[in-house]
């Protein structure tokens, strides 16, 4: 066992870059260093004069309900019961939420000035430099554009406020997430940016030349040709438009001459994104489900949708028609299938993220969701918690995503919060018509190879006005293998029949296995549970057919 540990860490680690390995080393080993650089003297602080004052959407649920009384992810709790900031009682992601201060820009924010002047005089009041969680980056990050869009909208700041901006924007500058890189990076290159366009003098101008360094380089990266960001979730994505936005915000309210010479390829990223964005989303307008993924995390699509446009952004077009289209995502290997009467199919024929950080992935390789008549049918988990718990780990497996389980082995090695040792590869994708009015997706991977029987899963979907032919097949020797198909909560189960909350009926059948409807669950939401029913199938044949008809 403890050689399987190590060969699986082994495995996860083989991938990472260089930087990552030395990053880890100097936060591990530096501790002193760190420290010193972080509270090296700042000077006062200085606010850098605008063109204009920050205005933008305030679209987030208020989260600070009373003074001192919080609610993340579905959960209460209060400042002074729970004796601070960093309470051993509340879950370190909760934490997090509380340090971000994002109530700074709820969607009623602008009418509660004074509780939160209380709100971040108790928060500096309550978290000296480098103590707790509110100096970890991350929430570094997330809480030093709050406060920067929240003192863009005053017209005068206390000094003591300036100088906690000035001292956070040092403690990030030393404390840049290397060692994670991907959209942790992102997000600090966007705070020091913020922090740099709105404080002057030497801790503006190194906040701003250092934000730039890594957004110059992270933007292009992390954005592919086909328009989607590399981690492959519909939700980081949605997130990331959301930044990208921001910039553009930024610069334009600001003046600041390197960040207006970026406006240009700035739009260009968020429009490419916007059309991505469209082909992930279903007809209710929210996103798929695809590696971590819930509502209520990012914002919607709708609303990015507006702030772009509200920006000067130029709207991807809708779905054309009534025609069975497919648009081929190939730079980051999805494929959204538009289908007649308001339906859509979205397929994974993707990797399962960047190499050297693929912590947002789950083993969902070959899945795909459906809908009909503007109704969710089948739909993957979602995702209702990280950690490390033996649900995040349900959560992440492919035991609970539409998609083949072999052997009760994961199709990608999920493990931890947010590692993968052996990844599966997608291979012989290929996407075309069938035939007149008909449209087939073919893909497979590589993920059981490393099975005694090396097998191999290849999936073939065929589109038709009406109906919906997946055909699985398994290849080389397995002892067991079982195909999964979930449902929405929202669609009943009548024999061979679904029936749609609309009263739409959709028949199902299966050929070459033993179907039965078991229990299950959906997690639309952080902290949600919703009961469900899926579609189990028991391979009987190497192949195994299951058709959907409307």
């Amino acid at each position: 066992m403890a050689l399987a540990r190590v060969l699986r860490l082994w495995r996860t680690a083989r991938h990472l870059r260089a930087e990552q390995v030395a990053f880890r080393l100097y936060f591990r080993l530096a501790k002193p260093w760190v420290r010193h650089r972080a509270l090296a003297a700042v000077g006062e602080a200085v606010r850098r004069p605008w063109l204009a004052s920050w205005l933008a959407p305030l679209i987030g649920a208020r989260s600070h309900v009373e003074l001192g009384e919080f609610e993340f992810l579905g959960e209460r709790g209060n400042l002074a019961a729970m004796r601070g900031w960093n309470s051993p009682e509340k879950a370190k992601l909760w934490l997090y939420n509380l340090h971000y201060l994002d109530d700074l820009n709820a969607a009623d924010a602008d009418g509660r000035g004074e509780q939160h002047a209380w709100l971040i005089d108790r928060w500096i009041e309550g978290n000296p430099a480098l103590a707790g969680n509110g100096w970890e980056p991350y929430t570094l990050s997330l809480r030093i554009v709050n406060w920067v869009k929240w003192f863009a909208r005053q017209t005068a700041i206390p000094q003591p406020w300036l100088d906690s901006l000035a001292r956070q924007a040092q403690a990030l500058l030393v404390q840049e997430e290397r060692h994670i890189l991907a959209n942790h990076l992102f997000t600090n290159g966007k705070a020091l940016v913020f922090a740099g366009a709105f404080l002057g003098g030497d801790i503006g101008q190194r906040s701003l030349r250092r934000g730039l360094a890594i957004l110059d380089r992270e933007i292009d990266e992390q954005f592919l040709a086909d328009g989607g960001h590399f981690e492959l979730s519909p939700m980081y994505h949605a997130t990331l438009l959301w930044d990208l936005c921001d910039l553009l915000n930024v610069a334009g309210c600001s003046g600041v001459a390197t960040l207006t010479e970026r406006i240009g390829h700035w739009r260009g990223v968020v429009e490419r994104g916007l059309s991505w964005l469209d082909a992930m989303c279903h007809p209710d307008g929210e996103i798929a489900f695809f590696n971590d993924a819930a509502f209520g995390i990012a914002p919607s699509p709708l609303a990015v949708r507006a702030y772009a446009a509200w920006l000067g952004c130029t709207l991807p077009a809708g779905d054309a028609g009534d025609a069975c289209a497919a648009r081929h995502l190939a730079d980051t290997g999805y494929v959204s299938v538009s289908l007649p009467a308001n339906g859509k199919a979205i397929v994974d024929v993707a990797e399962v993220g960047p190499a050297y950080q693929p912590g947002h992935a789950h083993a969902d390789t070959l899945s795909f969701e459906l809908s009909l008549f503007g109704q969710r049918v089948l739909v993957n988990s979602g995702t209702s918690q990280y950690g490390e718990d033996a649900e995040r780990q349900r959560q992440r497996s492919t035991q609970v995503h539409n998609t083949v389980e072999v052997d009760g082995e994961n199709s990608s090695e999920v493990w931890a919060g947010f590692r993968v040792a052996r990844r599966a590869s997608a291979r012989d994708v290929s996407v075309g018509r069938a035939g007149p009015g008909d449209l087939l997706v073919y893909g497979a991977h590589d993920g059981y190879l490393r099975l005694p029987g090396k097998p191999v899963h290849g999936r073939s979907w065929c589109f038709s006005g009406k109906s919906l032919r997946v055909l699985d097949r398994v290849s080389g020797r397995y002892g067991r293998a079982v195909g999964r198909f979930f449902l929405h909560p929202a669609v009943a189960v009548e024999n061979d029949r679904l029936v749609l909350p609309g009263g739409e009926v959709v028949r199902w059948s299966c050929s070459g296995g033993r179907a039965a409807v078991v229990p299950s669950t959906w997690h639309p939401a952080f902290g949600v549970s919703v009961p469900s029913r899926c579609l189990e199938v028991s391979f009987e044949a190497p192949e195994v057919t299951m058709v959907f008809s409307w």
